[in-house]
């Protein structure tokens, strides 16, 4: 589950509503319209694929998700009540695969729940973005494997003000300092910053809470997570009392480096989805590609869904603007070591295993004893000619 965004004030009672109206059924119209179109080159029916192949995602629509977005065809249609797209799945030519994607908000939407959660309590549910520490923290009771990762580092990352600490040049650096660093509370990535003794445990506060208020309020004195491929550009434009550059390092690049997001199924669910995802799978890898290529019909829908949505999430044509060029600059999304996109590096996965099994058994969410990457992650249906030039 991801909560790292600016927010404008979701009321608990909102986020309840949102949660409530999430367990119920989409729009019965467009679940059930078939797909448009006469199928192209990937027929997914045929592959086995479900009628509607049903993605639950982790966060508001955001350009971090538009090659998720990059597949859904323009016969769309919103359900604003339960946060929902439906539309026809298609290919990188734009025809139909002859089953129909829907596209389900996280978030608020879910009642900030996880998506593991989310697939285990809903069996009608394909597909889940699931970061790989989250993965590992629930492989006991709710295991879940990841067939593709869209981003190939994870966009989180913590900033500060480089006019209070024109000598920090990376989070071990604010760790010499006396700065706040804000942050989710029960966030892994801060239990491994502070275990190895990058971040000092008395300095990290766990009350960040999405908004800039704190930030803006300690004038600079105190540091905060975020997403690289949003807040710089969001506290530079959009927040009036701030207004100007900060600093960042992701914390990939601090020795935590989970998959953001990856596209995960239940386990139990891998090997009867098979053949289904030998299709799926490197066609979602090439709409990684072209939303990179070309995002404006995708940013468009985007920023169309979180108007009718409506959740609280307020996100402009510059942040998704501002978040495709950032995804591109700083990797984010992009190749693994071997040229492929959306590929898994099962060593990066056994070093999160050994990072995050004392951090969660501390806990109290101990992960599946004897858990190896080939639990968690799978490279079986990756097309390994698919990747960024």
């Amino acid at each position: 589950m991801r909560i790292t965004r600016t927010t404008a004030g979701v009321a608990a009672a909102t986020m309840l509503a949102l949660s409530l109206a999430a367990c119920g059924g989409g729009d019965d119209d467009a679940a059930s319209a078939a797909p448009s179109g006469d199928v192209g080159s990937t027929d997914l029916a045929a592959a086995g694929c479900p009628d509607t192949v049903v993605v639950q995602t982790d966060w508001n629509p955001e350009a971090e998700h538009g090659g998720l977005y990059e597949s859904l065809g323009d016969d769309y249609e919103i359900d604003s009540d339960n946060k929902v797209v439906s539309g026809t799945l298609i290919d990188s030519a734009g025809d139909s695969t002859g089953v129909k994607l829907e596209i389900r908000a996280g978030g608020p939407a879910i009642g900030f729940q996880t998506v593991t959660s989310q697939m285990y309590a809903d069996d009608s549910i394909t597909l889940g973005y699931i970061a790989t520490d989250e993965a590992i923290q629930l492989s006991d009771t709710q295991p879940t494997t990841a067939v593709l990762a869209p981003l190939e580092k994870s966009p989180t990352m913590i900033m500060w003000d480089p006019e209070t600490y024109p000598d920090v040049t990376s989070i071990a650096d604010l760790g010499t300092t006396d700065a706040t660093v804000r942050y989710f509370d029960g966030s892994a990535y801060m239990a491994y910053l502070t275990g190895s003794g990058v971040l000092k445990a008395d300095q990290v506060d766990g009350s960040y809470d999405g908004t800039p208020s704190g930030f803006v309020a300690a004038g600079g004195e105190a540091a905060q997570q975020g997403f690289a491929s949003a807040e710089p550009y969001i506290y530079k434009n959009e927040v009036d009392a701030w207004g100007k550059d900060v600093d960042y390092q992701l914390v990939y690049d601090a020795g935590f480096q989970p998959y953001q997001s990856s596209i995960s199924v239940r386990t139990d669910d891998l090997e009867g989805m098979s053949g289904c995802l030998e299709a799926l799978v490197p066609l979602m890898q090439q709409a990684d590609l072209d939303y990179l290529e070309d995002p404006s019909r995708v940013n468009d829908v985007i920023l169309e869904l979180v108007e009718e949505y409506d959740t609280g999430w307020v996100y402009s044509q510059g942040v998704a603007d501002y978040s495709v060029q950032t995804q591109a600059d700083l990797g984010l999304v992009g190749n693994g070591n071997d040229g492929t996109h959306g590929n898994f590096d099962t060593a990066r996965v056994q070093t999160l295993i050994d990072q995050t099994t004392p951090i969660f058994t501390e806990q109290g969410t101990a992960p599946k004893s004897g858990i190896t990457p080939d639990d968690l992650v799978t490279n079986e249906f990756i097309d390994t000619a698919i990747g960024l030039n």
